[in-house]
């Protein structure tokens, strides 16, 4: 169940990066609370913060953040279109299995953003399904980003690609209407803003439809 709270939660804005988009010292902040890496240790500790709104713009020192970026174990992912794609049909086949109602879905070449209606599972478990089908899927069909980095050997057993997800991620809670509403429409608008061509349609989208009052 979601947390109790004396208004009633009623969806989500969850965004999860692409393995190396958002660090965890990132100057910026982060939604971490400590830094797996030893790499990444001597640029600083966790910088988690609690801000709703996005920090993305915030001014800080870039040559520190893309040092750390060439500290990390792979290279950054970028999804490509064809990625991009797969990721849609795992998030597809998440929803059809689980019955989670996403209302709008932003994928980037970097990360993801999503408004996903309030579900009988905990949102932690909903988000990590949902990287997990999209990372199936790339796998699937032979285009997950760190395919060349498995088979090699891990003591008695195969090493295992590593996720092409950042392990966190961010979320705010929407416990109104307006609150939805608001961040369908930042969700709707990332796209465009960020340089591509046009808002993205899934057939997964369920639109959000204001609740009505009986008379």
């Amino acid at each position: 169940m979601l947390p109790v709270s004396k208004t009633m939660i009623l969806a989500a804005h969850v965004i999860f990066s692409a393995y190396g988009f958002w660090l965890p010292n990132d100057p910026r902040g982060s939604w971490s609370d400590f830094v797996r890496s030893w790499e990444l240790l001597k640029y600083g500790p966790a910088t988690k913060i609690s801000e709703r709104h996005s920090v993305a713009r915030r001014p800080h020192d870039r040559a520190l953040r893309a040092s750390a970026k060439r500290a990390l174990t792979y290279p950054p992912v970028i999804f490509n279109g064809r990625q991009g794609a797969a990721i849609t049909y795992g998030f597809a086949d998440v929803v059809r299995r689980t019955g989670c109602v996403i209302h709008a879905c932003a994928i980037m070449p970097d990360h993801t953003h999503l408004v996903i209606a309030r579900h009988r599972y905990p949102i932690q478990q909903v988000a990590n399904l949902l990287k997990g089908g999209a990372t199936t899927m790339m796998r699937k069909h032979n285009l997950d980003p760190f395919k060349n980095f498995s088979g090699a050997p891990q003591g008695r057993a195969t090493q295992r690609a590593p996720s092409p997800w950042s392990h966190r991620f961010w979320k705010v809670w929407l416990d109104s209407d307006a609150d939805i509403q608001r961040s369908i429409n930042y969700v709707n608008e990332n796209p465009i803003k960020h340089g591509l061509r046009k808002r993205q349609s899934w057939n997964f989208i369920t639109p959000y439809e204001t609740p009505t009052s009986d008379p």
